[in-house]
């Protein structure tokens, strides 16, 4: 468990304590959440502080010691942490802002003082739970933001949305005395009921509407339940969490809810980060269905850790836990259904751990409800590590794998290429990986996002496969060796080089460890354009921002309208120069870093074709800093 994950529950369970221990007049509950654990008195050690001017300073074992009392040291040390946060949080750096409320976070819950003992301490915990509020508020409204940066693969409606805000009829009596039945009759991990709100939503997924979204959720889960059912028990919580996933995503690994929630469990993109699902402009992996599982199974873990009880953790899953620790704390009830009978939670909430409770009877005996199931056989996968970026395209032309067949199997994919990360491991159908390996060594790594592979049908030429790739006939043939009106053989696995490149402008968020150099290099772009198309003037960026950026060059029309603007003495004289029959000599180019071959071949007026032409080296490798170009002007 990371340590701020760690300073939230015991902070909320401390909290939770306090409550019940000043409201036993009012509280009345069927289930209680476990009181924090009795803290250890505070020691000296917590009071040795550096802080400004400590009245009448004393030693201790060779250690200046602060004279005051030790509950002053404590606020004042939390309210230092949490003013540094504040001051973070205006400048607009998110990190750093919540490592501070997380540093006060964590000075309360070793303190070893109760957060009620003092009203400083009190006011200081209510300030940190708003703070953390606002940072997860603005952390949902920058991914809402990046959503506007559509990725290349679609994401589907998470069912939740649709479900949750429904306003239902009661549920059909004659329903409770089976459901009552099955009750008695099915294994089951989680405490299960039928009282009216369940009722409701079982007679829901009785109807037409309701039986389509269940037999489709169990349908996909004949995929995956098998992997999640093995995290969960490896994890230690119960097997029938499996049903969360089933009503928040229908297990849709793609499944995207209207507030930015991802993957078959619908992490926020906040909470997936606190649970090392990593997410850049490349992968989310809040759609990997494994690693999402696994974080998961320790978020719930850790929320009925804070709550002792399945329902609450359930709620806090879906509302956040200071939202269903708010509301404990409001009414004085630490009990789900009394929770919802007061509207103390918010009202897709309330309806949440009924439908979960629903789908979890539903999905134990489907034919009860009139619910025909025929599930989907776990894929079983070959995994490669290609150790560079690659389009899942040339991916699909050297496999025989379709396009979409790939996204599903590599669903944590936002683009239609693989990060360039050594580590990635790219998920093929078994048997595949063989085929993969022994095809792409027919293409330069160097070429792996912009090159492809056709295999030749009966009947076709050179020139319609050239046409049909918007590339030149002398180009195929020079990439595979080919004569001049050579006939090609079935089955033939043509290489494909790429056409010549088209400006895109992409909108990209700088991701944390991105430098001007990087993702410079990778949209084949020089760093003084980029810096240029965004009015950078340092050497630096900082996370995320938003850049643009046009890959493949700068559009030709926006290149003129520069170049008039900035049209110089010195640019004519070089025009003007006497024209000469003789070639001129080659120049001698000493890379340097962040330059790319497109970049440096606008520098010189030639081609990337013509430089690697010119330097055969550059077919067996990437273009490094340091290396000595022959250009040919």
């Amino acid at each position: 468990m990371k340590p701020h994950r760690a300073a939230t529950i015991w902070v909320i369970l401390g909290a939770a304590s306090l409550l019940f221990g000043g409201c036993q007049q009012t509280v009345r509950q069927a289930r209680v959440a476990a009181p924090a654990p009795t803290p250890e008195p505070a020691t000296a050690s917590m009071a040795v502080q550096s802080l400004p001017l400590p009245p009448e300073p004393r030693f201790q074992g060779g250690m200046v010691v602060d004279a005051r009392p030790k509950i002053d040291v404590l606020v004042a040390r939390v309210e230092a942490s949490f003013a540094a946060g504040q001051k973070e949080y205006e400048a607009g750096d998110l990190d750093k802002a919540r490592a501070h409320f997380n540093r006060a976070l964590d000075l309360i819950m070793s303190s070893g003082f109760q957060v009620g003992f003092d009203p400083r301490l009190s006011r200081l915990f209510d300030q940190l739970g708003k703070a953390m509020e606002t940072d997860e508020a603005d952390a949902a409204k920058q991914d809402q933001e990046e959503k506007a940066e559509t990725p290349d693969t679609p994401a589907q409606a998470a069912p939740m949305d649709e479900i949750a805000e429904l306003t239902l009829p009661a549920g059909d009596p004659r329903l409770a005395a089976r459901a009552e039945r099955e009750l008695a009759t099915v294994p089951h991990d989680l405490p299960l009921t039928v009282n009216d709100s369940v009722l409701q939503y079982l007679s829901f997924f009785t109807t037409p509407r309701g039986r389509a979204i269940a037999e489709r959720g169990l349908e996909r889960a004949g995929r995956y339940q098998d992997m999640i059912r093995r995290v969960l028990k490896q994890e230690g919580v119960p097997q029938d969490l499996i049903y969360l996933a089933q009503a928040e995503s229908a297990f849709q690994p793609t499944a995207l809810s209207h507030a930015g929630a991802r993957g078959i469990w619908q992490f926020m993109p906040f909470r997936g980060e606190e649970y090392d699902l990593e997410r850049n402009y490349w992968i989310d992996e809040r759609d990997d269905p494994a690693k999402a599982t696994r974080a998961a199974a320790d978020h719930l873990r850790d929320l009925y850790q804070m709550f002792g009880d399945w329902y609450l953790a359930m709620a806090a899953y879906n509302s956040g836990p200071l939202n269903v620790a708010r509301a404990v704390q409001r009414t004085g009830y630490a009990d789900f259904w009394d929770l919802k009978r007061l509207n103390a939670l918010p009202k897709q909430t309330q309806n949440y751990v009924p439908i979960i409770l629903a789908l979890a009877m539903v999905a134990k005996d489907p034919a009860l409800y009139g619910i025909q199931v025929d599930p989907e056989k776990p894929v079983k996968v070959d995994l490669v590590k290609p150790g560079h970026a690659i389009d899942l395209r040339l991916v699909s032309d050297a496999t025989g794998v379709g396009l979409d067949d790939l996204r599903q199997l590599n669903p944590e994919l936002l683009r239609t290429e693989t990060p360039s990360d050594p580590d990635f491991a790219l998920r093929l159908p078994a048997g595949t990986a063989s085929r993969f390996e022994q095809n792409i060594q027919q293409v330069p790594e160097g070429k792996w996002t912009s090159w492809r592979l056709h295999e030749t049908e009966t009947g076709e030429t050179l020139p319609e496969i050239a046409r049909e790739y918007h590339v030149k006939l002398a180009a195929l043939e020079d990439a595979n060796r080919l004569e001049a009106h050579a006939e090609l053989a079935p089955g033939f696995l043509l290489t494909i080089p790429a056409p010549p490149p088209r400006p895109k402008l992409v909108r990209y968020r700088v991701q944390r460890g991105d430098t001007l150099e990087g993702i410079a290099g990778r949209f084949e772009v020089s760093v003084s354009e980029l810096k240029r198309w965004n009015h950078i003037r340092g050497s630096r960026v900082s996370r995320g921002a938003r850049l643009r950026i046009y890959a493949g060059g700068e559009p030709a029309s926006a290149t003129r309208m520069r170049a008039e603007a900035s049209a110089a003495p010195e640019v004519r004289t070089v025009s003007a120069r006497s024209s000469s029959s003789t070639e001129a000599s080659p120049v001698r180019h000493h890379v340097k870093r962040g330059e790319t071959l497109y970049s440096i071949a606008r520098q010189y007026g030639t081609t990337v074709s013509a430089l690697r032409e010119s330097n055969p080296f550059l077919a067996d490798r990437s273009l490094e800093a340091g290396d000595v170009l022959k250009v040919q002007r």
